[in-house]
């Protein structure tokens, strides 16, 4: 690459979502406007008013329909090559299979030289057909990153051509500082959610759809309420499960015990009012909500998807079988037999994990590391095409 020329960097997403936690823009304050020309692109979807921006000095909207990104897809692929083509992008940093997978079946003409694909769930390459793709389409260009150790184990065993090579964990990440300075203290935070002063409080942030296990939990509650009269469930978010889990909470008698808060905006500043940070999820992709409960220096629990799983192994958390209330009501009973010390102390074994293996800074240079080691040997812009 020429000296005193900013490398041309296009980051492409399947769907318009910005937000301060959203990791595609802290890839991008990653990339210093000195060096890196930064487009961010996204297939479908576009900000209403109001709405933010990606901080990218440019965004592109494509703005296919659903079904434009599916099957054959020749119209979106034909778009996304003639923009990729004017363009003349030096790398591309493409996040989830269709971004990447479209990308790699274009780049066999567009040639660019640094390319990147972000994985952010399990299981992608799960069908032969995906498999036997990727092994043909993969080339020296290429580097996947998982954003676990999960994601990048599940890369690595899937028998789709990944490799120890070209194959990177970056793990997913927070920003720490932003979140601790977001964060009310203890009693404010009570106060503003309507928790008692006094109370042992079991928290969880998340909607309220069946996937995020909230009845599961709700349900190992129930079962350990009578331990500690104090001890309350708070539930941050809002979803179509609520009628479910009211139900549950009046067969239970847990009126006063168990609240469902509904949404909050920033809802990382409460987080403080909890005791314990609990995730009862059976799926999930990337598990930002427990980053978010160790930054408060909390507790946490969570249940043993491969997602969360190798997190709280390494963080020290409590780990139950995944959709088992029994199991999960003994890691609150754990958790409420705990002296305040011993409570702090976990508390603070996980925020220490936190910033040795998900803070924001080494997430930044990971990625931006990355990117120099591909465009160490990239070609002319001008010659890549003849």
């Amino acid at each position: 690459m020429s000296q005193g020329r900013r490398s041309k960097v296009l980051q492409l997403q399947n769907r318009y979502n910005v937000n301060a936690s959203d990791l595609a823009e802290q890839v991008v304050q990653a990339l210093p406007t000195d060096r890196f020309e930064v487009t961010t692109a996204f297939l479908r979807g576009c900000p209403e008013p109001g709405e933010p921006e990606s901080r990218a000095p440019r965004s592109v909207y494509f703005g296919f329909s659903q079904g434009a990104t599916k099957g054959l897809r020749l119209r979106a692929l034909w778009v996304l090559y003639q923009h990729c083509r004017a363009e003349g992008y030096d790398a591309v940093i493409a996040h989830r299979f269709k971004p990447i997978n479209m990308l790699m079946l274009l780049n066999r003409w567009l040639r660019i030289p640094a390319c990147i694909g972000v994985l952010h769930g399990l299981g992608e390459y799960d069908r032969a057909y995906r498999r036997w793709e990727m092994r043909r389409l993969i080339g020296s260009a290429w580097r996947l990153v998982g954003v676990s150790r999960a994601v990048r184990d599940d890369l690595l065993a899937c028998g789709a051509g990944f490799t120890e090579t070209n194959t990177r964990q970056i793990n997913n990440a927070i920003d720490i500082a932003r979140a601790e300075k977001l964060q009310h203290p203890r009693q404010q935070a009570r106060e503003l959610l309507g928790l008692p002063a006094a109370a042992f409080v079991f928290g969880t942030i998340g909607r309220l759809v069946p996937v995020k296990g909230h009845i599961h939990l709700l349900e190992a509650f129930a079962l350990v309420k009578d331990q500690q009269p104090a001890a309350v469930l708070a539930i941050i978010g809002e979803g179509r499960s609520r009628v479910e889990l009211e139900a549950a909470i009046a067969r239970h008698g847990l009126q006063g015990r168990v609240l469902l808060l509904g949404a909050k905006d920033d809802a990382l500043q409460y987080v403080r009012a909890f005791d314990v940070f609990v995730m009862p999820s059976l799926s999930e992709g990337l598990p930002l909500a427990l980053l978010e409960g160790m930054s408060g220096h909390l507790p946490v629990i969570g249940s043993d998807i491969d997602s969360l799983r190798s997190i709280l192994e390494d963080c020290g958390g409590r780990i139950f079988p995944v959709g088992q209330p029994q199991a999960l009501a003994e890691q609150l009973r754990a958790m409420l037999a705990l002296g305040p010390e011993s409570l702090a102390a976990a508390g603070e074994r996980g925020y220490a994990y936190l910033c040795r293996a998900h803070a924001i800074e080494d997430f930044r240079r990971q990625y931006r590391e990355l990117l120099d080691e591909l465009l160490a040997d990239e070609p002319s812009r001008e010659g890549r095409y003849e």
